[in-house]
């Protein structure tokens, strides 16, 4: 089944349940999904590599505002986004360890033939192709970063 699907039969799911942060998660990837689908360079399928670029998006857009509605003093809305955000993440296929990230990058460093800081651009654009949807960028970037240092 793909991510379409399953969302799809997951709003089902969290309707009966009732679960509302659930069900207004899940109806927001359902949306964004949709507009992938349709949308004018799109062919009417989505496949789950562009899915899962949707989810990280809508994921970080919650981190995001989470931390916004902190720094204002409204805890309340910012548990909300930070519980959309947890719904959502379970959609992302499993995310790598920080020791599983790190064999990765010295692996790709080893064939890029990064030497120092100065080669970061090569390793992070292999890395960010290879290891798509495994983990977010920034962690990619800092690990990258920690072993072109050393």
């Amino acid at each position: 089944m793909d991510l379409y699907d399953r969302v799809s039969s997951d709003i089902k799911t969290a309707m009966l349940a009732r679960d509302k942060v659930a069900l207004e998660a899940i109806r927001g990837i359902k949306k964004e999904f949709l507009e992938a689908k349709t949308s004018k360079c799109g062919d009417g399928t989505l496949l789950d590599e562009v899915a899962v670029k949707i989810l990280q998006k809508m994921i970080k857009q919650r981190k995001d505002s989470a931390q916004i509605y902190q720094e204002q003093n409204r805890p309340e809305l910012s548990e909300n986004e930070l519980a959309e955000a947890s719904v959502i993440e379970l959609y992302l296929p499993t995310q790598m360890t920080d020791a599983e990230l790190e064999s990765a990058v010295a692996g790709i460093i080893a064939q890029v033939g990064a030497t120092g800081p100065q080669d970061m651009g090569k390793v992070m654009g292999v890395a960010s192709k290879q290891l798509a949807g495994k983990t977010e960028g920034r962690m990619i970037s800092e690990k990258v970063k920690a072993l072109l240092t050393k």
